[in-house]
């Protein structure tokens, strides 16, 4: 299996040279062919720059430039309609993800063959290391609701690392989400129509440069709007598609 890691990159470029350094180390060592497709999302730091001298010696790594309009959201639709691999994992520049929780998700996917693989910060194992209070807080709340509201155990729906095998992101599109609540549709889509998932502990780690790009005051409405339409979607179309997932 060809895994690609589709990474969103604005003004990173404190960090991105060390994240794909070590991704791209971690994942050689453990044998897993692999592509490292930078979404570089109309950056105005030198992070392409960073990212034209180390695809000089990181042959898997490549990148593209992201017309306007910039956001989450946007470079990461460009980097699942782009990336070549069998399965598509999404992360972080900024270090938050750590490459061996992504090594784990591959060995998830490749033994139980299911279609994807969802990590969760607050199940054991899992861990969160310097995360704000009021960001922490409000995480909880929001993913208490999402369970509740589609009755599931898994605690973690607003996090973005995840993977993908291809056929569920082409199965699961169009996506119609612009900013960071493109990370609560993938997951919640591809649950709903069915696709076979495990969920498996990561970590998280706060970012040591650079600022957030995620501004909670301004998604909480977006959020909500994906939930809904999801939820819409479970229950208007139940006859739809075929649910093989045991923990539904």
């Amino acid at each position: 299996m060809k895994l690609s890691v589709v990474i969103p990159a604005h003004n990173e470029e404190g960090a991105i040279d060390g994240t794909i350094t070590s991704l791209h180390a971690i994942l050689s060592k453990e044998s897993i062919d692999h592509e490292i497709l930078v979404i570089n999302d109309n950056s105005s730091d030198g992070t392409e720059a960073k990212l034209l001298a180390l695809e000089k010696s990181i042959p898997p790594l490549r990148h593209i430039n992201n017309r306007p309009p910039n956001g989450f959201g946007f470079a990461v639709r460009c980097g699942l309609n782009n990336f070549t691999g069998d399965a598509a994992a999404i992360f972080m520049a900024d270090s938050s993800d750590r490459p061996e929780d992504l090594v784990a998700f591959v060995r998830v996917m490749e033994s139980e063959q299911v279609d994807c693989v969802f990590g969760s910060r607050f199940m054991k194992g899992g861990r969160t290391i310097d995360y704000p209070l009021p960001k922490l807080l409000i995480n909880r709340l929001a993913n208490t609701f999402i369970q509740l509201l589609f009755g599931l155990r898994f605690n973690d729906v607003t996090n973005a690392f995840k993977l993908y095998r291809r056929n569920v992101i082409e199965g699961i599109k169009p996506f119609i989400s612009y900013h960071f609540n493109l990370t609560v549709e993938l997951p919640l889509k591809a649950i709903v129509r069915g696709y076979s998932y495990r969920v498996v502990p990561n970590w998280w780690i706060n970012r040591k440069t650079g600022e957030s790009k995620l501004k909670i005051q301004e998604m909480g409405s977006r959020y909500l709007f994906i939930v809904l339409y999801c939820f819409i979607e479970k229950w208007l179309s139940k006859c739809d598609y075929l649910n093989k997932n045991p923990d539904q």
